[in-house]
């Protein structure tokens, strides 16, 4: 059997909290849809009413597979974003290969614009092959596609399960750092999450190179 896997991340552009990547794989020729949640579209075109819907219908669907890694604050100041999101997607896509005991061989593999499988190997942002995984370079068909998330349903699925599993750790974050509203605004710079960072300064959960060098952090 062949498989298609999309991959996606999100908070990308947030001030505090992890990236986190999803990957999806299914069928080959499979069509995932359920008619009570409407048309699949990319997790920011969703409520977040919908996107729970989609990812408990996703997580209990016998021909979805999924897997998420996710790079932390620390390590995202150590390395830059950019590749700190890629690192996420190599690592989702070991999880969910091993996970599964995919042959990696019988996978099309399809990624949102601007990710990579480890790091970046092709100048273009647009449909072109990049390299194979594993030392299989041309045995596996990899693809990094602009907007993505609006083309591909793999990658549809991953945008929401990955949107969801990062919104539920950034509400629990917000319960260990309850004076920022992470809950609110998931970490990103929104005008009352600004305001908090200039009353209290940054948390351990904060990228300390994304709200100023020198901010004097706050432990809290």
């Amino acid at each position: 059997m062949r498989y298609i896997i999309g991959i996606d991340e999100v908070g990308r552009g947030a001030l505090a909290g992890p990236v986190a990547v999803a990957a999806v794989c299914i069928p080959k020729g499979v069509r995932i849809a359920n008619r009570a949640f409407g048309k699949l579209r990319d997790s920011k075109k969703l409520t977040a009413k919908k996107r729970e819907a989609w990812a408990g219908f996703l997580k209990d669907h016998p021909r979805v597979r999924s897997a998420v890694a996710r790079v932390y604050p620390r390590r995202i100041e150590r390395m830059n974003i950019a590749e700190a999101a890629n690192l996420a997607a190599l690592r989702a896509f070991k999880k969910l290969t091993t996970n599964y005991q995919l042959l990696t061989t019988r996978c099309a593999v399809f990624l949102d614009g601007g990710l990579y499988l480890g790091s970046r190997v092709s100048p273009s942002t647009s449909s072109q092959p990049t390299q194979g995984y594993g030392g299989q370079a041309g045995r596996m068909a990899v693809k990094t596609i602009v907007r993505g998330d609006e083309k591909i349903a793999t990658i549809k699925l991953a945008s929401i399960i990955a949107k969801v599993s990062r919104d539920r750790l950034m509400t629990r974050l917000a319960k260990k750092h309850p004076r920022y509203g992470f809950d609110v605004h998931k970490g990103y710079g929104t005008k009352a999450h600004f305001a908090a960072l200039r009353k209290h300064g940054p948390s351990k959960a904060h990228r300390l190179t994304f709200v100023g060098k020198g901010a004097k952090v706050a432990r809290s």
